[in-house]
């Protein structure tokens, strides 16, 4: 099965509640994986990106997608 995400992150279940309507779903990260982000060249230069530099990177998403195959 396709996704339409390119970013996949290996994760491990580590736990479940539900209350009928809605379930959370928490996830170990198990494995890193690379990640890439499509940016201004301004801020590229503004933050001097180059190889080698240590980031922190946050996800902006509306939904986190758990797949079990």
């Amino acid at each position: 099965m396709k996704y339409g995400t390119r970013n996949k992150i290996h994760a491990k279940v580590i736990s479940v509640k539900s209350d009928g309507i809605m379930s959370l779903a928490k996830f170990e990260i198990v494995s890193a994986k690379e990640m890439s982000s499509v940016l201004t060249t301004e801020s590229v230069e503004e933050m001097n990106l180059k190889p080698g530099d240590e980031v922190e990177l946050l996800v902006k998403a509306i939904h986190v997608l758990p797949v079990k195959e």
